[in-house]
């Protein structure tokens, strides 16, 4: 297990601005090592580990008990490689032997208010059950990545699922009222030594006491650009991470056709009222 010192180096730069909590354990270690892994061996990912996987998953809180997300595994080639192409057409979703796409679905609760005898199942309708949703699945899809590294496997979230949910949607057949919210690849990871832990925004930054204070955040966010800066050059990549977010939320073109989420949720059955 990774020591406290060398795990909060990794996740927030060598220069820490606090002493490493002399609380520890497992799991920490494993949560502060994590990095996204898009280079993947072609070894299998046994069956056996995708039910623990799943079982992990479904261990995530949900609200109410509610559990409204269900989970697509894609082995396929060809399916995993029009995924791909759909999904900003990214090399290692073909290259990874599994690729997890978890859904927000409310068709299951829909069903069962139904056939219960209600005459529509209207509260689900609203915004508030597709926050529901996307929350449900957002927890237990970390679940199942953070159990994934447990078993030495390699994960990374793909968000790109959503540049074209309607068509991914068509691809895995998905009823009215279930959505494509991200996909997961799952692999035995290639090259791990050149997969680096990448420094994340100073506590500072995220964390309030009380009371929510966003101008404090400025000087954080200059140190956090410094920090990541070094990061990137040691990595050989492009440097900015202000850059980055400006680039994402400056313009509709950073969306990369995440603008139609909304017309795509009511496409597939979120009216979102």
């Amino acid at each position: 297990m990774t020591s406290p010192d060398t795990s909060f180096r990794l996740r927030y730069g060598s220069e820490l601005p606090f002493d490493p909590p002399s609380v520890w354990s497992e799991v920490i270690a494993r949560q502060l090592d994590h990095r996204s892994v898009r280079s993947y061996r072609p070894d299998p990912v046994s069956d056996e580990a995708l039910t623990a996987l799943v079982a992990a998953a479904q261990s995530a809180p949900t609200s109410g008990n509610l559990q409204l997300w269900s989970v697509v595994a894609v082995r396929e080639d060809d399916r995993r490689t029009r995924l791909a192409t759909l999904a900003g057409d990214q090399d290692f979703i073909r290259q990874a032997p599994l690729f997890l796409i978890w859904l927000a679905d409310l068709a299951r609760a829909r069903q069962v208010t139904t056939e219960l005898g209600a005459a529509t199942a209207e509260g689900a309708d609203f915004v508030e059950a597709a926050v529901l949703a996307f929350v449900d699945v957002a927890l237990a899809a970390q679940n199942a990545s953070l159990a994934a590294e447990s078993l030495g496997l390699g994960t990374v979230f793909v968000g790109a699922i959503r540049n074209r949910p309607l068509d991914v949607a068509a691809e895995l057949g998905l009823p009215p009222h279930v959505f494509p919210v991200f996909g997961l690849t799952v692999g035995h990871p290639d090259r791990i030594a050149e997969t680096a832990v990448k420094p994340r925004l100073p506590q500072q930054a995220v964390l309030h006491h009380e009371r929510y204070e966003l101008g404090p955040q400025a000087a954080q966010v200059e140190a956090y650009e410094a920090t990541l800066n070094d990061f990137y050059s040691r990595a050989g990549l492009r440097a900015g991470w202000i850059d980055r977010v400006a680039t994402r939320f400056g313009s509709i073109t950073g969306l990369n056709g995440r603008e139609h989420l909304r017309q795509a949720l009511n496409t597939q059955g979120f009216p979102l009222r």
